[in-house]
């Protein structure tokens, strides 16, 4: 998925980690980034939630997309920061799925997310191809 994820690695994202139901991802806000206020751009701020969310959603090889996000703004972000986006499934039920999301610059949470996913058939990786060895 992240060899075809064009928009994450445009914005410079990064996968710290990656399991079952979670994924963490980390972006740092750069000068194209910041809005008139001198702050990180909101836009900005949730597609980095988006996608940690869509990692954690995928991460049971399924193909899932969202259904819904939603986030509320703490605290601004600002130039220089390093943004961690933790994301961790709530609820994983049929082909529907709830996961939060919390966006933080250190010690300080910027914001919070919370998507609604919708499995859509097929998987990411076929089966074929995964080693269950270990």
């Amino acid at each position: 998925m992240w060899q075809e994820d064009r928009a994450s690695q445009g914005l410079g994202m990064e996968i710290v980690a990656i399991g079952p139901g979670h994924a963490r991802l980390a972006m740092t806000i750069q000068p194209h980034m910041v809005n008139g206020h001198g702050i990180a751009h909101g836009g900005f701020i949730f597609t980095l939630a988006d996608s940690a969310f869509a990692f954690a959603c995928n991460s049971h090889n399924e193909r899932t997309v969202a259904a819904q996000g939603n986030i509320t703004f703490i605290r601004p972000g600002k130039l220089g920061d390093r943004l961690v986006a933790d994301a961790r499934e709530v609820s994983r039920s049929g082909r529907s799925g709830i996961y939060d999301v919390r966006v933080s610059a250190g010690d300080s949470v910027i914001a919070e997310f919370r998507g609604h996913s919708r499995s859509i058939g097929g998987t990411l990786v076929p089966p074929e191809d995964i080693d269950d060895s270990t």
